[in-house]
């Protein structure tokens, strides 16, 4: 597996990493805890050293699962979890980053774990309450004590990052990005990242299963499957935005990939600095996923497909405006 730096206080990890959060939270098909032990050990017998969680996620449960799992191999991994929401009777509350309280979600985080110190720490949403400078001085202090060795951000705005960053130095921020959510490219998070050297892991990298052509308009969704809340997962977007499919499974045919890893591989190609985290449930997607890694797109490839992505346009809003507001989105 080949290795990617994240920041420039030289956080190693591999190309690919591993999210964690569809095994036991937001889609309809889970895992049994096991399972999800099971198929996060072999990620790692495939080389993923990233794997990236969340109190959030479950909630709690995720973190546990990542934990046991890799236990017998911690000091070969990279940990990723995230702080900054209330949790009330098992649901999310409304966004929370107080100081006090990004402290307490570390050791609780640290606990359930099994971990000395938390790898990568992100603010999982901004929260519009409190300073972004308080936050940075929070996370600032549990590195102090050696509970947390490297801060992120997920979902800030440019200037946040600048603000944060001067208080204490940001190793990567975790954005959405992929072919059908491009917003990184215009919204001065790209350039950010350059300037400050900062890595970028873009979450839900194939388009939450949906640019791995394995969907369509005919596609239902099982009960608790979050994505039914989402726009471009109703019948008619998920027809109208086929054209971005067929494109993937063009240039797939070429190159003797699957949409997934052209998806995977374009990200990839974009910056050094970028290490996506698709996550799976499934094995067989696990193994496809990584052969990303090796599948080379030229100059002239890259060319082609921004040519024929830049002129669909994709139909549907990442969130409906209600889970933005809930989310801090």
């Amino acid at each position: 597996m080949k290795k990617r730096i994240l920041g420039k206080n030289g956080l190693e990890v591999s190309a690919l990493g591993y999210g964690c959060m569809g095994l036991d939270f937001s889609y309809a098909h889970k895992v049994s805890r096991q399972e999800g032990i099971t198929l996060i050990r072999q990620a790692v017998e495939r080389g993923v050293t990233f794997f990236d969680t969340a109190e959030m996620y479950g909630p709690y449960t995720n973190e546990e699962t990542v934990g046991e799992a890799l236990r017998p191999v911690r000091e070969q991994v990279v940990i990723a979890t995230k702080f900054g929401f209330n949790i009330v009777d098992g649901k999310m509350a409304g966004t929370n980053s107080r100081p006090e309280q990004i402290k307490a979600v570390a050791d609780a985080s640290l606990k359930r774990l099994g971990v000395e110190q938390i790898d990568l720490f992100y603010q999982h949403r901004v929260d519009p309450n409190v300073p972004i400078e308080d936050v940075a001085g929070a996370v600032k202090d549990l590195i102090a004590e050696g509970k947390v060795k490297h801060f992120g951000l997920s979902e800030p705005a440019a200037q946040t990052v600048r603000r944060a960053h001067a208080v204490q130095p940001i190793t990567a921020l975790q954005n959405e990005y992929s072919l059908w959510t491009r917003g990184v490219e215009t919204n001065g998070i790209l350039e950010v990242c350059e300037e400050l050297g900062i890595g970028l892991v873009p979450y839900s990298p194939l388009g939450k299963g949906f640019l791995t052509g394995a969907m369509g308009k005919d596609t239902k969704l099982g009960e608790g499957d979050f994505r039914k809340l989402l726009p471009r997962f109703t019948p008619d977007a998920m027809e109208k935005n086929q054209a971005l499919i067929d494109l993937l499974k063009r240039i797939a045919t070429e190159k003797q990939a699957t949409p997934a890893q052209i998806a995977l591989a374009w990200l990839l190609a974009q910056k050094p600095w970028i290490v996506p985290i698709p996550g799976t449930t499934k094995l067989h997607r696990l193994e496809e996923n990584l052969g990303a890694v090796d599948v080379v797109l030229s100059d002239s490839d890259l060319a082609q497909i921004q040519s024929a992505a830049t002129a669909i346009q994709i139909e549907g809003e990442r969130y409906p405006e209600q889970l933005l507001k809930a989310t801090g989105l």
